[in-house]
């Protein structure tokens, strides 16, 4: 499922430098779940695009993991059956492989665990992971504004961003509006 969605979220006061320094900046702010404590278990996915220092599209799927076993509900709220019917991450990839078009890079919050979620994914289906750097999220935030603690949760409070956390595409969505508020520093 692929939902378009603007950005009504305030980065409210910390912002003040013009628009014109994210007239180059694309990339694809990403968030997994995980179902378990392995890498490969993704379980959801969101994704929000960004061409020119725009949100232009969004994406969140269900993931159905390699097994059944479900650690983490107790974080996201999904289950296997949330999952069940939906594509495994070998499906879903030639759907996902698309969005990527014309990204410089990745960004995503504590990136070292999106990037290995994504690698084991395409390691356990076969599929050649994209080479694209990761930004993370969580350095921005400190190097920009100085930010600790520094989770999601966090970092949104203190930048007036609206998460919904855990939630795939909430915490993408918000990933996405951390780099362009300190592209605009």
């Amino acid at each position: 499922m692929t939902v378009a969605q603007s950005p009504t979220n305030g980065i409210a006061k910390r912002r003040s430098a013009t628009s014109g320094q994210r007239t180059s900046l694309n990339f694809v702010a990403i968030d997994f779940e995980t179902a378990s404590y392995r890498s490969d278990s993704a379980c959801a996915v969101g994704l929000v695009k960004v061409a020119k220092g725009e949100i232009v599209d969004t994406a969140v799927h269900l993931i159905r993991p390699p097994t059944r076993a479900f650690t983490f509900t107790h974080i996201h709220g999904l289950t296997w059956s949330d999952v069940a019917e939906s594509d495994d991450f070998g499906k879903l990839w030639p759907r996902l492989e698309p969005f990527l078009d014309g990204a410089a890079f990745f960004a995503a919050h504590n990136a070292s665990f999106d990037r290995r979620v994504l690698h084991a994914c395409c390691q356990t289906y076969g599929v050649a992971a994209p080479s694209l750097p990761f930004r993370c999220t969580v350095q921005i935030s400190r190097r920009a504004w100085n930010i600790y603690p520094t989770k999601l949760s966090d970092v949104c409070r203190e930048l007036e961003i609206a998460l919904n956390h855990h939630e795939a595409l909430s915490d993408a969505m918000a990933c996405a509006q951390i780099v362009l508020a300190a592209h605009q520093e």
